[in-house]
């Protein structure tokens, strides 16, 4: 089986797919897009540590059992920037079929099963952290204008690709976007910012860069968690 493959049926054996024994979902309000980027690279304590993953996953998914009919969850994982390395694709609209509470018990038990894909091979661990590229490319996958679109990325925010590498001990900054990507997109949030850099100075720093380039994407607000 498949990496895809594989991830697609624990998907389905935690009910992802199907929203059995969940709250039925809004019918009147805006539909919402939720963007879920998990950064495989190894720096991310996310990929080694169980707990901390389950963590995450819990995290993550606080505002997805909210989440109205016709809103879209989107799950990917980035690192390198090889299409090859990042299969981890679920996309996900909230119905009566699939529904929000069952939704994010699913996507929740997926985050907090990367480091065992990891170990199993099942998910490669990378050597890259291409944040911004992979941002880039989610921008044109979401329409800020159609719906409320929130952005969450599991990442410890040290990107370290074509643009930019940041370091712990303060080198590096973030290009600004060259145009508004996400204009009128409602948030973007970092989970794990500045974790395995061992300096709140440097968390600090990192959350500076991010917010900057969040609200130059466009973004309404930004959030950097170090921990929670």
């Amino acid at each position: 089986m498949t990496a895809r493959g594989f991830v697609l049926a624990l998907a389905m054996s935690v009910g992802l797919l199907t929203g059995a024994q969940a709250e039925e979902p809004q019918v009147h309000a805006r539909p919402q897009t939720i963007v879920i980027g998990l950064d495989l690279s190894k720096s991310n304590p996310m990929v080694l540590d169980d707990a901390y993953a389950a963590r995450a996953g819990a995290k993550a998914v606080e505002g997805l059992v909210a989440l109205p009919l016709k809103s879209r969850v989107l799950l990917r994982t980035f690192g390198s920037y090889e299409v090859t390395a990042n299969g981890l694709k679920i996309d996900q609209r909230i119905s009566s079929q699939a529904k929000p509470a069952a939704v994010a018990e699913g996507i929740a038990t997926i985050i907090a099963k990367v480091p065992a894909l990891v170990r199993q091979g099942k998910l490669k661990a990378q050597n890259k952290t291409n944040i911004v590229p992979f941002l880039e490319t989610m921008s044109e996958v979401v329409d800020c204008q159609a719906d409320d679109v929130s952005v969450i990325l599991l990442t410890d925010g040290f990107e370290d690709s074509e643009y930019a590498h940041l370091t712990a001990g303060g080198g590096g900054h973030l290009p600004a976007p060259d145009e508004a990507l996400y204009a009128g997109c409602k948030q973007m949030t970092i989970l794990g910012i500045g974790q395995g850099g061992g300096s709140p100075s440097a968390t600090q720093r990192l959350r500076g860069q991010w917010a900057a380039w969040a609200k130059a994407a466009g973004f309404a607000h930004f959030t950097g968690l170090y921990d929670w």
